[in-house]
């Protein structure tokens, strides 16, 4: 009589290989067609369907497909003489992000205090992939606007509010990107090499705070402080630019410990259970 026991497990086998090549179709599938929202959003104007497939290098009918999901989630439109642009769900989604993000709910009544007592701008951050963005920001003056709005990203290696972020990275990501971008931390003054990096950041980490002049904006200088969840990952940044000459001394140390202070307050705040920053 023949033994038939190894073909179920031969069967399982081939329907758990059939299922993880699925996935990663799916998957596959999913990552080309936020491309194709990330190539919008690139472009300083609007782009045509035929200029998205030769960009893209896709088949017309897998770009016909992506365009028509993405054009029925509102998340981009199309004029006939401008081609396709973000949608009106980009705006809604923001306004949803300024109202439901426990961070910004957390941060904004700390931040709206400091930029009362102090001649800048108070800024909020966060990691985007391999660059950092500003969701929120607190005053401002006729004496001293920050060029760093809302929904600007900046890179990760320059300025004190990308910079304390970066500190936390582990080591496989800081590796990662200094394999591809090691000028870039040099111009940045972090380091020539991978171990004068990892040297720098420990001591950012351990001051607990960063400071930058002009990286970002000539005579404008950034003290930052860093914002971490209830597992202690980072979580963004809380800092403040102004004028590099606004300060004297002492007065740079006392704003450097409030900034931090304030860092703690948000920290705690989000780091509650169910907390939604109130």
């Amino acid at each position: 009589m023949q033994n038939n026991c190894t073909e179920p497990a031969e069967t399982a086998g081939q329907y758990i290989q059939n299922a993880v090549l699925m996935a990663s179709d799916s998957q596959n599938s999913l990552t080309k067609m936020v491309s194709v929202l990330d190539l919008i959003e690139e472009s300083s104007s609007g782009l045509t369907f035929e200029q998205m497939l030769e960009s893209m290098k896709l088949s017309r009918a897998t770009l016909y497909r992506y365009i028509r999901v993405l054009s029925e989630a509102g998340l981009i439109v199309s004029l006939p003489n401008f081609g396709y642009t973000l949608g009106p769900r980009v705006a809604e989604l923001d306004l949803k992000m300024r109202t439901q993000d426990p961070l910004i709910a957390a941060s904004m009544p700390v931040m709206a205090e400091l930029a009362r007592t102090v001649p800048g701008v108070v800024l909020l951050c966060r990691k985007y992939r391999d660059k950092v963005l500003c969701v929120h920001q607190e005053g401002s003056s006729p004496a001293f606007r920050s060029g760093y709005e809302r929904g600007q990203d900046r890179p990760l290696f320059r300025g004190s509010a990308s910079r304390i972020i970066l500190a936390y990275a582990d080591t496989r990501t800081l590796a990662r990107l200094y394999a591809g971008r090691s000028e870039e931390f040099a111009q940045a003054e972090l380091g020539n090499t991978l171990d004068e990096v990892k040297a720098r950041l420990a001591q950012i980490r351990h001051a607990g705070w960063d400071t930058t002049t002009a990286q970002i904006t000539p005579g404008v200088t950034g003290i930052a402080a860093p914002l971490f969840d209830s597992k202690g990952t980072i979580a963004g940044s809380l800092s403040v630019t102004l004028s590099a000459t606004s300060l004297r001394p002492a007065e740079f140390d006392q704003l450097t410990e409030r900034i931090k202070l304030c860092a703690g307050i948000v920290s705690r705040a989000i780091s509650q259970p169910g907390s939604k920053g109130n």
